[in-house]
């Protein structure tokens, strides 16, 4: 199994800009891929984007050319790095890894978009 700790959460305005960290441990060499969700309140999670050990990403259509997805695999660490934020981005923000064997999550960091 891995371990997922997410980090970079916070508040933020409209059209500004933040970066989370989701630092995994535990048996990284089984990751095949990860990514990142959300969850707003009274809705479903959902996929933000995705990153798979060959390089090819995938996002949702609400956040691209804002959200890129990258990792440092060094540091065993992917991030989401987020511009031009809405309020419609208000989430719970959840790290997940694919491995051979299980699909891990982290906690959670909230992310609130708002003037």
């Amino acid at each position: 199994q891995v371990q997922l700790v997410e980090s970079g959460g916070g508040l933020v305005q409209p059209g500004g800009s933040l970066r989370l960290s989701c630092a995994a441990s535990g048996s990284t060499f089984t990751i095949l891929r990860m990514g990142w969700h959300r969850q707003a309140p009274g809705k479903q999670r959902e996929l933000v984007a995705r990153l798979t050990n060959s390089g090819f990403t995938t996002y949702a259509d609400s956040v691209k050319g804002r959200f890129t997805i990258s990792r440092d695999y060094a540091k065993n660490t992917v991030y989401l790095q987020m511009h031009s934020l809405k309020p419609e981005d208000t989430a719970v923000y959840y790290c997940n890894a694919d491995t051979v064997d299980s699909v891990d999550w982290g906690q959670g960091t909230q992310v609130t978009v708002s003037s």
